[in-house]
């Protein structure tokens, strides 16, 4: 597919090409890469969300092109690499694997009751740095290309490799995290680089500076510990403290300026989409009632651009194998393509 953007009616019918909204752009012609990690062996409640790349991209063709925050976003091109089905044959098979140290755990035994299992363990952590060494190489292939790109969940342990190619390029970023979980947890259920675990490993990386999290409402002890203890380095707004500032009369534009100036100028965008309300994301892995609206955590992103920041990456992930999350998650991934772009223009 060569780049046919300049004779293309946004306003005709999607087609059906394997791209993202059916935009007839390939690699080389594209600003915007999208790689799929079609990736959730670790997920311990609701599975489904390998597929959601699938989703997301069935759904995107049914989309109306015109975007009100950046009519001609879509010029930009932005092209969709092939759903890797080497990956989808290694989750379906380590999935099976952790499958079997999840239900031990819930059955009340500890890693260090079922040494049986210690090989697979170590395997399953090994195979999930496999897919983060994979991605790394990818994103900055693709970078040092002067392409911008973006990942599409899986699970949300999917983006690390991305992370770490984006520490590569930028000595000094910040992470804008939108969810109901913190994801601060050590090598939750003992799996390295578990969904839970996202966010702490991503911390690792000293060039990110700055994580803010938004909609956080299912938390752990160690992990509000954690963030009273970063020194300012991780700052939450959890969701019933929004919701009470909010019922309070508080001004949700006021609230999300005060939000993007925690952040430095350079902002990665973390979209786990159960960080909305369920209603927007029922197939999702691990739903929690309450949470955002979409034009809410959109209206934030808005505010983000508006202050000047440069969104470098963004990551969506989570979304559940159903069409309607689906339809919500291109909707996503569209906005933060098109938001991405407008912040490098201004």
């Amino acid at each position: 597919m060569i780049n046919q953007l300049q004779d293309y009616n946004p306003s005709g019918v999607g087609e059906i090409n394997g791209n993202l909204l059916g935009l007839p752009c390939d690699y080389n012609s594209a600003n915007l890469i999208v790689f799929a990690v079609p990736w959730e062996v670790t997920v311990s409640y609701g599975a489904g969300t390998a597929n959601g790349p699938q989703r997301i991209l069935d759904a995107s063709v049914q989309l109306d092109l015109f975007d009100f925050d950046h009519p001609d976003g879509w010029k930009q091109g932005i092209f969709l690499v092939e759903i890797p089905q080497e990956i989808i044959d290694k989750n379906n098979y380590y999935r099976d694997l952790a499958a079997q140290i999840i239900e031990r755990l819930a059955q009340g035994k500890l890693l260090t009751d079922t040494p049986d299992l210690t090989p697979v363990l170590t395997e399953i952590n090994q195979a999930s740095q496999q897919v983060n060494q994979w991605l790394f190489t990818q994103c900055q292939v693709a970078m040092n290309q002067g392409k911008q790109v973006a990942v599409i969940g899986g699970d949300h342990s999917s983006p690390l490799g991305y992370f770490q190619a984006l520490a590569a390029k930028y000595p000094n970023f910040g992470i804008l995290h939108i969810d109901a979980h913190a994801d601060l947890r050590d090598a939750y259920e003992g799996f390295e680089f578990s969904h839970a675990s996202i966010m702490f490993n991503g911390l690792k990386l000293p060039q990110i500076s700055k994580l803010v999290q938004v909609g956080l409402r299912d938390i752990s002890h160690d992990e509000v510990r954690m963030i009273d203890e970063s020194h300012g380095r991780i700052v939450a707004y959890y969701d019933p403290m929004i919701k009470q500032k909010l019922y309070g009369g508080t001004n949700w534009i006021e609230l999300s300026r005060e939000i993007v100036n925690h952040l430095p100028e350079y902002v990665h965008i973390s979209f786990d989409v159960d960080g909305l309300d369920p209603k927007l994301c029922p197939n999702t892995g691990t739903p929690v009632p309450g949470g955002l609206e979409l034009e809410q955590v959109f209206c934030l992103f808005r505010e983000l651009v508006n202050s000047g920041r440069k969104i470098i990456g963004f990551d969506v992930c989570e979304v559940g194998d159903a069409e309607w999350d689906g339809n919500v998650g291109a909707r996503v991934v569209y906005k933060l393509a098109n938001l991405m772009d407008l912040s490098h223009k201004q």
